[in-house]
């Protein structure tokens, strides 16, 4: 009596279509190379995948409700020195801006907010996010407008004077 074999079993999915293919042959070698020039510097230089900014303000309590309650950013951590809150960080997207309660040992009416602009820039529609900003009491020191380079933004400035812009990614 003859013995009969069982049919093998069929493997599934991209693996069983991978077994089956015909192996591919390599290109052939040419005279011709490619290659790639490495133009970091060496040593490497920073490298950086995000940045923060650090805030020294007047009044941390105001500020923490500014960026918190009316520009929309969220509370990630704060500190506090002998129970006093002394700093806060906030976060919104991938940015982060740090708040700190002036300690008043460079003088009270130190000038802040002077020489620098955070830049922020999102794939939200900027339009609504100024609506939104405003709705909830906030001031633009500009309305949103399409800058000559194609960009969309608006600005703010917080209550110790510095400057903010949102404006749309390219």
């Amino acid at each position: 009596m003859a013995t009969r074999k069982k049919p093998a079993k069929k493997a599934a999915g991209k693996r069983a279509a991978a077994k089956r293919a015909p192996a591919r042959k390599a290109p052939p070698k040419t005279a011709l190379t490619v290659t790639f020039k490495d133009t970091r510097r060496k040593p490497e230089t920073l490298r950086l995948r995000t940045a923060a900014v650090g805030l020294t303000v007047n009044d941390l309590q105001r500020s923490l409700r500014w960026y918190r309650d009316v520009v929309g950013f969220v509370v990630t951590d704060e500190w506090q020195v002998e129970g006093r809150l002394q700093g806060v960080q906030l976060r919104a997207g991938a940015v982060e801006i740090f708040l700190d309660q002036d300690d008043w040992k460079k003088g009270r009416d130190r000038v802040k907010g002077e020489g620098i602009r955070v830049y922020g820039r999102t794939v939200q529609d900027i339009d609504r996010l100024a609506e939104g900003i405003k709705a909830r009491g906030g001031v633009l020191s500009h309305e949103p407008k399409t800058e000559p380079w194609g960009e969309r933004d608006f600005g703010l400035v917080d209550p110790d004077g510095f400057k903010i812009t949102v404006s749309t990614g390219m």
